[in-house]
C-alpha cells in the first residue's frame, strides 16, 4: 500500500470582518406627531411601547437618535422602512 503524506503545515490567514456595524439614524421633523412616531417605532422596530417611546423622546429632545444597529442589509432595510412610514431615517457607519 502506498503512504499519503498529511500535509501538517497549514498556512492560515485572519481575514478582516468586511460588514462594520451600521446604525440607523431618525432625525427630528416637525411634521410627524409623536404618537404616530411611537407606532412606528413599534411595528418596524418590534419593541414595547415603553423603549418606542423612549427613542421617540431621544429623537425629539437631542434632533437625532440612533434607533437600531447592526449589520448593513437590516439596516437598510430598517431604513427603508421608516421611510416608508415618512420618518427621517438614514445610516451611518458604527464609529
Amino acid at each position: 500500500m502506498a503512504k499519503t503524506k498529511i500535509k501538517t503545515n497549514i498556512k492560515t490567514e485572519t481575514v478582516p470582518k468586511l460588514d462594520t456595524r451600521w446604525n440607523v439614524l431618525v432625525l427630528n421633523d416637525p411634521i410627524n406627531y409623536q404618537q404616530y412616531v411611537i407606532l412606528a417605532f413599534m411595528t418596524v422596530l418590534r419593541v414595547d411601547r415603553t423603549v418606542a417611546q423612549k427613542l421617540m423622546m431621544a429623537v425629539h429632545n437631542d434632533g437625532r437618535a440612533i434607533v437600531w444597529s447592526g449589520d448593513r442589509e437590516p439596516a437598510e432595510m430598517v431604513a427603508l422602512e421608516l421611510q416608508q412610514w415618512h420618518i427621517q431615517a438614514q445610516l451611518e457607519k458604527d464609529a
